[in-house]
């Protein structure tokens, strides 16, 4: 595995991440909107990560050994949590159905907080391994001087 590889390993969970913690942002900021342009209360987003192969060419894939093969990650999809909204009784609240009943997200603010710290903390690591194969790279140079 040469520097370049592990960089683009590296930069593919970053941005894996970052698009993660974008998801948990939207759903914490939501956690009270009961009404959408697509109509309902908002959903829950979830990010789903696909490891894929980091060969990109049919020259690579030729000289690679497919023992070795590293994969990077990539969002492949962001999907709707299909369980069923939060049923709170609200007479008074304009968006109640007939019955009083508003229909809230069904999202645990609890286990949105434990996933930010989960990307928080993969998104840190990422970015070691960036400055760890920086710094390799860095002496590597030095040596050859």
């Amino acid at each position: 595995m040469n520097f370049a590889t592990g960089l683009n390993i590296s930069s593919s969970g970053l941005t894996a991440e970052r698009m993660r913690m974008n998801a948990i942002a939207a759903n914490i900021a939501n956690i009270n909107t009961t009404v959408t342009p697509q109509g309902g209360p908002y959903r829950r987003k979830e990010v789903v990560f696909e490891a894929m192969p980091q060969t990109k060419n049919f020259g690579e894939i030729l000289t690679s050994n497919s023992a070795q093969s590293l994969d990077r990650v990539q969002v492949t999809r962001v999907i709707n949590d299909p369980s069923a909204p939060i049923m709170k009784y609200e007479p008074d609240n304009p968006n109640a159905n007939a019955q009083g009943y508003v229909a809230y997200p069904n999202i645990n603010l609890m286990e949105e907080m434990t996933d930010m710290i989960q990307a928080s903390r993969s998104y840190q690591a990422n970015v070691s391994a960036m400055q760890a194969t920086k710094s390799m790279a860095m002496t590597a140079l030095e040596i050859g001087r």
